[in-house]
């Protein structure tokens, strides 16, 4: 995948509410693989795909691109043999020497793409309607789903919900929100009536503990407002929450088939990884990276020819890499 694949693959995990990493080779110094404008996307887990580089550029930009997507701060590298650029580094650019057969420099930006909150409006109201309109307006992954049709399959533990049934069904939808374990959960209505569903839930056995965490009435209080003013203070709520830092985004869930048992998605920094012994670069720790049991412990390696290195005089690095 390269090109115009690229972005398009991107622009479908951006709709599916994925985070990822975009990264483009701005600068190439000769015999290196990559081009400049190459591009690729490097997922949460360290999927790669798209082009970079070859064997000994790509572990670094997906180890990098990884830390990216986990601490949404973009960064520049510069890949390259050691002594390539002396002291000739730029401030604000990290330099990752390259210590393999590879020759040749490399310049990549990367930068973070992170989905807008995901949103659940349970009702089919004026209001509701309003407030899943503005929220897309910020980029946010909207759904409005009407109160019989809700479940906790909807949503997920980093969704918003907000209940905004008026008083039909109130009840049911509150508990199917409480199910799902929601990053905020709302209900649209008056403080009286607020009490009265959550007495309810409470007498149908649904923890004090998960019933503190549903806002009553959603919102910030602006006193007497129309519908689309109450739209408004729900989502100045919201936005106020994020910025504080009380949610982050994540995937939409998929529904249903999600909810029978389908295999989350995997964050940022669950791989294990592991340090070439020959030029100490760090690559996944499985089958993708010339793993070679010796002395009773597995080793891996950036490409086959580090791999050749060690094999020649294993005694050589294991005595290097325990002196570290």
């Amino acid at each position: 995948m390269d090109g115009w694949g690229v972005l398009e693959e991107a622009a479908e995990l951006a709709r599916r509410g994925e985070p990822f990493a975009l990264a483009t080779v701005v600068w190439r110094q000769g015999p290196s693989s990559g081009r400049e404008s190459c591009r690729a996307i490097i997922t949460g887990s360290g999927d790669l795909h798209g082009w970079i580089g070859g064997a000994c550029a790509e572990p670094v930009v997906i180890r990098a691109a990884r830390q990216v997507i986990a601490d949404g701060t973009p960064r520049l590298l510069l890949l390259g043999t050691p002594g390539q650029f002396g002291g000739a580094v730029p401030e604000g650019m990290t330099f990752v020497p390259i210590s393999c057969q590879s020759e040749g420099g490399l310049e990549v930006y990367i930068e973070p793409v992170q989905p807008g909150p995901h949103l659940v409006v349970v009702g089919h109201s004026p209001m509701a309607r309003t407030l899943a309109e503005m929220a897309r307006s910020l980029g946010w992954q909207a759904e409005l789903i009407a109160g019989q049709d809700f479940s906790a399959a909807d949503a997920g533990e980093r969704s918003l919900v907000v209940v905004a049934t008026q008083g039909h069904h109130d009840e049911e939808a509150v508990e199917q929100a409480v199910a799902a374990g929601p990053a905020y959960l709302g209900l649209v209505g008056s403080a009286r009536r607020g009490a009265a569903v959550l007495g309810y839930l409470a007498e149908r056995g649904v923890s004090r503990e998960e019933l503190d965490k549903v806002q009553v009435p959603a919102g910030l209080d602006l006193g007497s407002t129309s519908h689309r003013e109450i739209a408004v203070s729900i989502l100045a709520e919201l936005v106020k929450l994020r910025a504080a830092g009380a949610f982050t985004p994540g995937p939409v869930p998929s529904g249903r088939a999600r909810a029978a048992g389908e295999a989350p998605v995997t964050e940022p920094g669950t791989a294990i990884e592991a340090a070439d012994p020959v030029c100490g670069m760090t690559v996944p720790a499985d089958a993708s990276a010339y793993p070679l049991a010796s002395g009773g412990v597995t080793y891996y390696f950036c490409c086959a020819g580090c791999r050749r290195e060690f094999e020649k005089a294993p005694a050589a690095y294991v005595k290097r890499e325990s002196r570290c």
